[in-house]
């Protein structure tokens, strides 16, 4: 029994490190895209989204499929680096569901002083893709 019970034991604790570190590598991802974007680098910023057609980036002007689509509607609504001001992200919830899955909630905001500041939430679905965590699905508002 105390075997068993070691064994257990092992299985939780490698799960839940394995957590941590996902998690910590998801809010670095995160950290990176603040920064690309602050740069004015959207292909670099678009470099954590899964580069297929099976991307969708969901507002409330409808869905975007495609990497190439996303990458074209970020270019078309944040022509400059005035129009897209400075991000900032709030993490609110990161949730690795499965070893090769996770959700991530939070916030968003652009200072913009010429053309007025915006924000609001995020969703993202990201999946463990050789070892690298991408973003399939955003939702963002």
């Amino acid at each position: 029994m105390t075997g068993k019970i070691c064994i257990l034991l092992f299985i939780a604790f490698s799960s839940l490190a394995q957590t941590n570190t996902d998690e910590a590598a998801i809010r670095t991802i995160l950290a990176t895209q603040n920064k690309l974007w602050n740069q004015g680098d959207i292909p670099g910023f678009m470099a954590y989204y899964h580069h297929s057609n099976d991307l969708k980036f969901i507002s409330k002007n409808g869905i975007t499929q495609g990497w190439e689509a996303t990458l074209a509607r970020y270019q078309k609504s944040y022509p400059n680096q005035e129009a897209m001001g400075q991000l900032t992200f709030d993490i609110l919830e990161v949730d690795v569901t499965a070893a090769k899955t996770a959700w991530v909630i939070g916030q968003w905001n652009l200072v913009r002083p010429k053309l007025g500041d915006i924000g609001g939430h995020f969703t993202l679905l990201l999946k463990k893709v050789k070892g690298k965590w991408l973003i399939f699905r955003d939702h963002t508002s």
